[in-house]
């Protein structure tokens, strides 16, 4: 399977989570093993020479994709939480969403200085989360190499919030 294909089998949903918004479900995506492995190998072979100590996956559908693709390159993988979810000492970080503010943690000692860092999301829309993560890993001293999605919302320029790092994404709406 071609990564052109994978647009055909994410399917949209409108009004959800409310209505006027048209989600983008990579449920099938993922059912889909070929699609999924055609995800997981295009993320592999961009990355897979780059030096990458970790892949930071953003919660919660950035743990799968991250997951895999730490497993491929043989690196490890770091889960960036929802404040409140991880159990042992913190960085933390509020960032603005479109009415109010919300927070994201990783662990303190989870990646340190000289690590090179790639970001993995299944989406970037607005960009606050990854803005947050990005501002993590830095606190941790670590660099991040690329930040990388599924599909970005282009309308959405989430891409500006992240004009200090790469971004790749292998689907553009």
């Amino acid at each position: 399977m071609e990564v052109a294909q994978l647009k055909t089998i994410i399917r949209d949903i409108p009004d959800f989570p409310k209505p006027g918004i048209i989600f983008k479900d990579i449920t099938p995506l993922l059912a889909d093993v070929e699609a999924f492995q055609t995800t997981v190998d295009a993320f592999a072979k961009r990355y897979g020479d780059k030096g990458i100590d970790a892949v930071v996956g953003i919660d919660a559908r950035g743990f799968i994709f991250g997951g895999a693709l730490a497993y491929r390159i043989d690196a490890g993988f770091v889960p960036v939480r929802k404040s409140g979810k991880l159990p042992h000492k913190t960085h933390l970080v509020e960032y603005d969403l479109e009415y109010g503010t919300d927070k994201v943690e990783m662990h303190i000692d989870a990646v340190g200085p000289n690590h090179r860092v790639v970001v993995v999301d299944d989406l970037l829309a607005t960009g606050g989360t990854a803005e947050a993560t990005c501002e993590l890993i830095e606190k941790s001293g670590a660099t991040v190499v690329e930040c990388a999605f599924v599909v970005e919302l282009d309308f959405l320029n989430g891409r500006e919030k992240l004009k200090n790092q790469e971004v790749f994404s292998l689907i553009h709406y």
